[in-house]
């Protein structure tokens, strides 16, 4: 008993000794991470640092040398955070202050940057020409979409499968759009920018008719949409954003009917007007970017909500590379509340070239994207949708940007009977759009 004892003694006395012997003091901790930091030695400071604090160890200048670490191997939003627990514990260095900013700004943690600006120094504001409000970005966006299929479609007897006889029937195929766009972004605060968008969208149709005898004719489609998005931080990291679109429009239309015992056809216009709310809300943990939207809307006078849920990570810890799944809820009288659609963007940096890519793919009727911005409110359904874009800076004030844009749309030809829908025939292509835009930066 008493050699087990004595042997248990000593295994605590020499476990003691080895704790002690790996014991980091506060004055090895500040010199050797200040060696590591004149010498360059980024990743075995941070390394270094990590240790210093699972023992206990934590002061300014090594949350300082983390954050410089970490900015020089571009890892900006880990860095953001070391910087700003230093600059929360002493504001009064410029160097810390022009860290700290840089890193939320280069790792897209823009209104985070802005709002900690507005308390550094005169001569640091004056340095990275930061001013409480001003105009950040200027845009204008022009882009082309046509359906490939359209010639064929035109000959294709849907009315014969779809039975149509002496009743009447009608299919509007999509020939092609144009639409043309101008942006407008500010900040009216420290923590509040607002983005302002007119867009305006130009449709031909040719629109078939089917009743004694086939007809066709040309239908347009004239639409605008102005979109307003304020955005404000509240608190240290809360990004809140609500929005509204108004969109209205016209569009022409032929329909037929009968003079006594004559049949003709009248053109017509239908006025429309949608709109819809939207609110979101994110914020930021170092790598992560988790966030979600609520959509309330008025679209073809149907009242529905949408709900959005999302989480952006950058396993690069900067903007160079990130990826952001996101999965939509719709909740409407027909269907109640449901899975909608799901969405895989992201986006990565190669040289000066940055490349943007989203995938959508679910049940996209009057399908509301991102804050509102863009909206499907045109007739058909589409399940699958995808846009990539290439961005490319020349100089610090100019951006060009070129997109690509597929989705596939399926669509009806509908047969009345005595006024009434009796019978109908599905029909789908794919459209493509090419875009391009330039964009200023104050």
């Amino acid at each position: 008993m008493q050699k087990r004892s004595g042997f248990i003694v000593t295994f605590i006395l020499f476990f003691l000794s080895v704790q002690a012997q790996q014991s980091m003091s506060f004055p090895e901790v500040d010199k050797t991470s200040y060696d590591l930091y004149i010498k360059g030695n980024w990743e075995e400071l941070i390394q270094f640092a990590e240790e210093a604090r699972r023992q206990g160890i934590d002061f300014f200048y090594l949350q300082a040398r983390t954050g410089i670490a970490l900015y020089n191997l571009k890892k900006y939003r880990k860095a953001a955070k070391w910087f700003t627990k230093a600059w929360e514990n002493d504001r009064s260095f410029e160097w810390l202050q022009e860290y700290t900013y840089y890193s939320l700004l280069f790792g897209g943690q823009t209104s985070e940057a802005y709002k900690k600006a507005a308390s550094f120094s005169p001569g640091l504001q004056e340095k990275i020409s930061y001013t409480s409000s001003k105009i950040m970005n200027i845009a204008i966006e022009a882009g082309y979409s046509f359906n490939p299929r359209f010639e064929s479609l035109k000959t294709e007897p849907h009315g014969v499968e779809a039975g149509v006889g002496d009743n009447y029937g009608e299919a509007f195929y999509l020939k092609n759009y144009h639409f043309e766009s101008f942006d407008l972004s500010h900040r009216i605060a420290p923590s509040v920018s607002v983005n302002h968008n007119l867009t305006y969208v130009g449709i031909t149709r040719e629109q078939i008719v089917d009743w004694v005898g086939r007809n066709s004719f040309s239908s347009n489609t004239n639409q605008f949409q102005y979109f307003l998005n304020p955005t404000l931080l509240l608190g240290r990291k809360l990004n809140f954003s609500p929005s509204i679109s108004i969109i209205w429009g016209d569009n022409s239309y032929s329909s037929g009917g009968f003079r006594g015992n004559q049949r003709y056809f009248s053109q017509s216009r239908l006025n429309y007007h949608d709109w819809v709310f939207s609110v979101s809300a994110w914020t930021h943990f170092e790598n992560f970017s988790p966030g979600a939207e609520y959509n309330y809307a008025d679209i073809s006078e149907l009242n529905f909500s949408q709900y959005s849920v999302w989480l952006t990570f950058y396993p690069l810890s900067n903007l160079n590379l990130y990826l952001t799944p996101r999965f939509y809820f719709k909740d409407d009288k027909a269907k109640g509340f449901a899975f909608n659609t799901m969405g895989i963007s992201g986006g990565f940096q190669a040289g000066s070239v940055h490349f943007y890519g989203q995938y959508l793919n679910g049940d996209m009727v009057n399908f509301i994207e991102p804050a509102g911005y863009v909206v499907s409110n045109f007739p058909g359904t589409s399940e699958h949708k995808f846009t990539g874009s290439l961005y490319f800076p020349t100089g610090k004030k100019y951006r060009f940007v070129l997109r690509y844009i597929t989705q596939d749309v399926a669509e009806t030809y509908q047969v009345y009977s005595n006024y009434f829908k009796s019978n109908s025939v599905s029909y789908s292509y794919v459209k493509h759009s090419l875009t391009a835009g330039i964009s200023w930066s104050f």
